[in-house]
């Protein structure tokens, strides 16, 4: 009994209508795959936008508003802005800041990577060094805004006492524009230092050990394997440390609430700690926008010149 073959184009249309099923498989499958990916961001999604991104919106779109005592809005445009322009005590709070985050980030990340290389060597005590450089981090602000008070108080202070030692007089070191924002500067680099150390001595402990024992067989003092091997790895590092720092120095206000309140004179106050003033003393809602948004502006720099510029300059591993 003869059998009888299919044509050649029956199997062809086959092979196509199977490839065909399984691309729209594959299509519905990718699909399928998006829609669960945005399901999984989406409350994070939700929660970025209500929390971050409208109060950024809403505050800027409030900086082009004043509200009058019966709680109308009038559209003022650039005003504020310009009225932020001539403001003597903006450009105070300004170069304080700048000051302050010069004079606070660099001896920071400085102390912190030396007391990161210190506890990462194989010593006695090393545990309690650790507890101890770390501890002025876990505080709240205004805990050691308290305890630095019983340093910095005239007459009665640690520093008073100590000068006393010596036949020195006493000195109002927050009552005076020359030694207030060195004072502040002290007590933040005391805080952050520890904070900044852990990020430091996480990065060293992933470091392997046969790079510095290369170094040491060729020759290499252990200033030169820092300065050409430990420190190049450890730029992701200070990168990262770096960034919180500058952020740090823009919003830390709770120790001005505690210790000077901006004084004297304004030789303290900081942008933030201005913008809280403007808002909740002189209940100025608008002004207190225009601010927040150069603020805003200000922080965004930063975030731009850090992964626009910074980021494809460093190495990470």
């Amino acid at each position: 009994m003869a059998v009888r073959r299919r044509p050649a184009s029956s199997e062809m249309s086959d092979a196509a209508a199977a490839s065909l099923v399984s691309e729209r498989r594959a299509g519905s499958q990718a699909w399928w795959n998006a829609v669960n990916a945005w399901l999984l961001l989406l409350p994070a999604a939700v929660l970025l936008i209500a929390f971050t991104h409208y109060p950024i919106l809403a505050t800027i779109r409030h900086s082009l508003f004043i509200t009058k005592r019966n709680g109308t809005e009038v559209f003022v445009g650039l005003d504020s802005y310009q009225g932020m322009a001539a403001d003597p005590i903006f450009w105070k709070a300004l170069i304080n800041n700048f000051w302050f985050a010069l004079g606070t980030i660099p001896t920071s990340i400085a102390l912190a990577l030396v007391m990161a290389i210190w506890v990462n060597r194989n010593m006695r005590g090393r545990g309690f060094l650790r507890l101890a450089y770390f501890t002025p981090t876990v505080l709240p602000m205004i805990a050691v805004a308290n305890i630095w008070l019983f340093f910095y108080t005239p007459d009665y202070g640690l520093l008073d006492q100590l000068r006393g030692v010596f036949g020195l007089a006493g000195w109002n070191w927050l009552g005076d524009p020359s030694t207030v924002m060195g004072c502040l500067i002290v007590m933040v680099i005391w805080k952050e230092a520890g904070f900044f150390m852990i990020f430091y001595l996480a990065a060293l402990q992933q470091l392997s050990p046969d790079l510095e024992e290369a170094a040491s067989i060729e020759g290499a003092s252990r200033w030169y394997t820092f300065r050409r091997i430990t420190f190049p790895l450890l730029m992701p590092t200070t990168l990262f440390v770096a960034i919180n720092a500058v952020i740090n120095s823009f919003k830390l206000v709770d120790h001005l609430v505690i210790m000077t309140k901006g004084g004297p004179n304004n030789a303290s106050t900081l942008l933030l700690y201005y913008i809280y003033e403007v808002a909740f003393t002189f209940q100025d809602s608008s002004y207190a926008a225009t601010l927040t948004a150069v603020l805003l502006v200000l922080l965004s720099a930063v975030a731009l010149i850090k992964f626009g510029y910074l980021d494809r300059r460093i190495h990470y591993q």
